[in-house]
Order: structure tokens, then sequence, then C-alpha cells
């Protein structure tokens, strides 16, 4: 992957244009051509570029009325051999013989129009803004322009903004605003091209950029493969982003993102030294499937948001414990301290006992005290005062603690939570008020408090890192929740998970091979896992039973049981049942291994074993 190219110097930029220019014939004297098409190839140009229009001006002008409010301004959309689409704004201010030029057709290439913002920004496939005098042509020295090429998702330059003007334009202003209206409308034609299909990760170098136009977007499947990705994505990165593992660019595991809350921002290191503040959102577009009405009606299934304590086990005796436990401290005010490995349903665990207490019709709130950057914690929890800091609100926020008010507050990573917010947290804990970051009031609160971590706070306080005082405040019960690898109603609970995902019309279920491989499975991600690869599978098997060749390929790398020793290859019949089963029981029924020796992928090798055996 190589990174993006150098932007060239304005200088470099003039200077070339003109070579171009008097390479083309031109002269200074030159009255621009235009190369104006007929009507029926304007009607044809307009027809293919309807989409790049419609969405300009219906997706993207509008955010920037503020140009088209000086009435000296015409903004002009060109594709990319250079020739006019349409415009918006005044034309009052073009020489009535060059009128034309500014209509529909009329192309501003540098080899019939010489040096000017379309054409050069073509040429150079960057923005540029051209000033009076640097126009080569004489005849188009009345105006000023700024253009920014419009990238696809292959970064083909597909089309070209512009913004021109007989008066003086601001460079630095004016083509920062094309620059960022030609990333506006790359942005919306890569989420229309994908229309909610796949996740979308956003990011940038602060929480106050995050939403702008400005940020970097990526695309992504739930292999993790990226589709697409924006021009500030590849400059954020370093890196040209096109068929890359999403896994490759930052320092987290594919499971760890998709588990991150959606439309919450959170911190990513990416695999160099920058750090980046993100958002995810998951897929929006929900496939409508026919009902079969010979199947009993899914209506009269308990409803998917609420967690029943009862559904939490399926003969687990520590996990048992941990129900009963919880259960009876339900509406005491007694905190308690949930630990567990990543994944293992801590936060499941906790809505199942808000749902279950007197406060089930009142907030439940969740923060990932990790996902929020150190320096916003304390506004974030407690909230502030209108102006109190450079960048808050105006209005100034309540903040997360007075939101939870009757609340359930959940405080997950609570190991995360910096010293200084600990102080505070703890005089919440102890006089039920929050005082607001710049405000000198008090707000009383009634809020049950439950946290969660993933480490032992013990330890924490040992190396200075947790208050040993907030400590015995949070934990007054602390309850375990196993990993998966340590349970013993695994069957249960994946057919459970499975019932949880899938469609109504899915009603083959998990084979009994699927089932094999999930009992010897660690599940290092533990329920998140589960959950992630039941998704996957459910998709790809559609009403099927889920076999083996459904399974993510990232599912069997924790069960690889590999030689050290490089394997000699096979040389077997494919369509030879016997032969294939004799060297599969030879390598302990580890069917990747048997693939790789026979050249073959694993999901060929499995259709194949289950066609022959039909």
């Amino acid at each position: 992957m190589a990174a993006p190219a150098p932007a060239l110097s304005h200088e470099a930029i003039i200077q070339a244009s003109w070579s171009r220019c008097r390479a083309f014939g031109l002269n200074h004297q030159s009255v621009p051509a235009f190369d104006q098409l007929p009507a029926e190839g304007i009607a044809q140009l307009l027809e293919s570029q309807h989409s790049l229009v419609q969405t300009t001006h219906q997706e993207v002008l509008p955010y920037y009325e503020n140009i088209l409010s000086n009435s000296n301004c015409l903004i002009m959309l060109a594709d990319n051999q250079g020739q006019v689409l349409t415009s918006w704004g005044t034309q009052r201010f073009i020489e009535p013989k060059l009128a034309h030029g500014f209509s529909a057709g009329a192309s501003w290439m540098e080899r019939c129009s010489g040096t000017n913002a379309i054409g050069t920004a073509l040429a150079c496939e960057q923005a540029v803004h051209i000033e009076h005098d640097e126009h080569f042509l004489k005849a188009n020295r009345f105006m000023t322009g700024s253009a920014a090429p419009i990238f696809d998702a292959e970064r083909k330059v597909i089309a070209v903004l512009d913004v021109s003007s007989d008066s003086y334009l601001p460079p630095s202003h004016t083509l920062g605003m094309v620059k960022m209206m030609s990333q506006t409308v790359e942005n919306r034609l890569i989420l229309n091209l994908f229309r909610g299909e796949h996740f979308q990760l956003t990011f940038n170098t602060g929480l106050n950029n995050l939403d702008s136009q400005w940020a970097g977007l990526l695309i992504f499947d739930e292999t993790g493969q990226v589709l697409s990705a924006n021009r500030r994505a590849d400059n954020l990165l370093g890196l040209r982003l096109s068929r890359v593992s999403i896994e490759s660019l930052f320092k987290v595991s594919l499971l760890e993102l998709l588990n991150q809350p959606d439309g919450l921002p959170f911190a990513l290191q990416a695999s160099g030294s920058n750090r980046f503040q993100c958002l995810l959102r998951r897929p929006q577009q929900v496939t409508v499937k026919a009902r079969v009405f010979s199947e009993p009606a899914p209506s009269s299934a308990p409803a998917a948001n609420v967690i029943s304590l009862n559904t939490l086990h399926f003969g687990d005796s520590r996990v048992e414990k941990a129900v009963r436990q919880a259960e009876r401290l339900l509406e005491k005010d007694i905190p308690l301290l949930i630990h567990g490995e990543t994944g293992v349903g801590k936060e499941v665990f906790v809505k199942a006992l808000h749902q279950a207490s007197s406060r089930s019709k009142q907030p439940f709130i969740a923060v990932n005290c990790a996902a929020i950057p150190a320096e916003l914690v304390e506004s974030e929890l407690f909230g502030y005062e209108k102006g109190a800091f450079t960048g808050a609100n105006q209005k100034g926020s309540i903040g997360l603690i007075r939101k939870a008010d009757r609340g359930t507050l959940f405080l997950d990573e609570i190991g995360d939570m910096p010293l200084p917010t600990q102080a505070r947290l703890l005089r919440v804990l102890q006089e039920r008020c929050v005082q607001p970051v710049g405000s000198a009031e008090l707000f009383a609160v009634d809020i049950r408090i439950i946290s969660a971590t993933n480490r032992s706070l013990r330890e924490q306080v040992q190396l200075g890192r947790f208050r040993e005082d907030l400590y015995y405040r949070i934990g007054g019960l602390t309850l375990e929740l196993p990993p998966l690898r340590e349970r013993n109603d695994k069957q249960a609970l994946f057919k459970r998970l499975w019932e949880h995902h899938r469609e109504p019309t899915q009603w083959a279920g998990l084979s009994r091979e699927v089932l094999d491989l999930f009992e010897r499975h660690p599940w290092p991600g533990n329920l998140r896992q589960v959950s992630s690869v039941l998704q996957v599978a459910l998709a790809m098997a559609e009403e099927q039973p889920i076999r083996p060749e459904h399974l993510p390929d990232d599912f069997f790398i924790d069960l690889e049981m590999e030689p050290v020793e490089t394997p000699e290859p096979l040389t077997v019949d494919l369509n030879d049942v016997e032969d294939l089963n004799r060297q599969l029981q030879a390598v302990g029924g580890n069917i990747s291994h048997l693939a790789r020796r026979l050249g073959v992928s694993r999901n060929t090798l499995y259709k194949r074993l289950r066609q022959l055996e039909s």
C-alpha cells in the first residue's frame, strides 16, 4: 500500500499549467473554445451524471448556503472531462461573450480554456485556487476561482466542484470551503453506494471534529475487510485503503471493535503512533422476508430487549450463584462490583438486575469508562455549565449521572477511570449529590450504581492506580462471572444465542459438527464472540442447518493444532469419499490441516465430503 502522494506547491501548479498551455499551442490572446457539446450530447451527459448532480444538489449544497449567500459567487459542477453539468448561484459577473462557457456541456479543460480552476484541478488532481492574472488566457482574467476534484471509491476522479467570482475571494477560505464541499460529495457517494448495508467507522483527531465532513470514513463488512474509504481516511492513516483488514489499521481486534457502543465516541490507537476518536455505526438495512404462515408466529417469543435473570444461566453453578446473590441485594443500598473477562456478559447481567428491580421503569445508563477520553470523563459523567471550557455546548450538559437519576448507572471498565475522576465519583457516592464542571451548585441524585471490571482492582489499588477508599465503596459485594470456556452449560447457551439471533424462517438449527466445534473452542471473546460467529453463520446458512463451512475463517484460528514441521502435500482423488475419510482420520479430524495438504480451501473440502456422503 503506497502512501498518498504529496501535494504540489501552488507555484509549481501554475508553472506546470502554463507550460501545458503553451504546448497546446495557446497564447495569452487566445479565445476560450469551450468545445460546447451539441444538444443531444448534453442530454446524454446529464442523464449519465444524474445521480452525481442530484446528490450534490439535494444532500450537499444545503449545508453550504453561506457560499450561495454571496451574490457574486457561482458554483459549478463539472465531470472528469471538464464538461459543465450544472451550476448554482449568479452568472451576473460573467462576460456576455463568454456566457456559453458557463452552461451545460461547455468544457474547461486546459487545452481549450487555458489555466483555470476546473481544468487545472483535473490536470493535477488536487484542489487549486486561480487568481485573476494566473489564468493563462487574458479573456478569463475577469474572475478568480477555487476548484477541487471529486474522487469515487476507487480513487478515480469523476468530477470537480468550482466556486468562481469576479471579486476577490480569500484563497485560504474559498479553497478550504471547496475542499470541504468535494469531500462531502465523496462521503455521500460512498454512503449511498453501500446504503447502510455495512459497518461505518468515522474517525478524526479530536471529538470536536468527529461529526464534521472532514472526518475519516471507512466502510467495512462483518469479516473486517475495508470495502471503501474516503480520502481523508487515507490521509489520516497515511495509507491507500483498498481491500485491507481493519485489524491491520488499528490496534484492536474485530470482535472488540464490533462490540463498541453504537453512536458513542471511543478511542482507537492506529498501527502507528496516532490516536483517534471514533464513532461506529452498524448496518441499518434490514431484509424484509415473507412470513411463512405454516410456522408459529414469532410474536409469542419474549421481547428481545427484556432480559430475565432466569435466562442468564442454564445449569452452570457459578453463574447461578452470582444470580441468586444479586437477587438478594436487588432492593438493598449495597453496591455491586461485577468481575469477569471481556465479553462474558457483564452488561447483560446488570441489565437483567435493573429489569428485575423496582427501578425497571427508570433510566438505565451504561458508561464504558475506557471508551471516553480521560480529558472528557468528568464532563461526561458530572455534566458542565455552559461555557465551562472551550468547545463546550452552549446549553451545558446535565451529565450521565443525573440522566440516571432514580434509575441505574452502570460503570463498565471502572478500573480505567482517571484518578481525579475517581475522587469526584467518591464524593457523589458519599453525598448523593453532583456538582457539574464549572458550577458551584449541587444537584441531588437517587441512583443505584453497579460497577464492572475485567482486571483485579486490588492489584490496581496496590499499584496506586485506583483509590482504595473508592474500591471499598463500590465493592460491597463482588460477583464473579466465569469465562465461557469454564462454564458447564455451554450447549444450552449456544442454542439460546442461536434462537436469539435467527430470523423467523430459520428453523434448521446447529448441526452436530458445529456443536462439537463450539464445545472444543476456547472462545477467548466469550459470549460476544459466540454472538458474532452465529450472526455470520446464520447469514451464510440462510435456511439450512449451520455447518462448519458457514462459520467465519477467524473462528478456526483458535482451533488450529498444526505440527511445527511443514506437512507433505497429498495427492488424493477428491471424488473418492473413502480415501478422503481415511486421510481425515489420519490427521485427527482436522479439516483445515487436511485442506492445506490437499491444496484446497476448507469450505471446498467440507462441501466435497458432504456431496459424496449424500
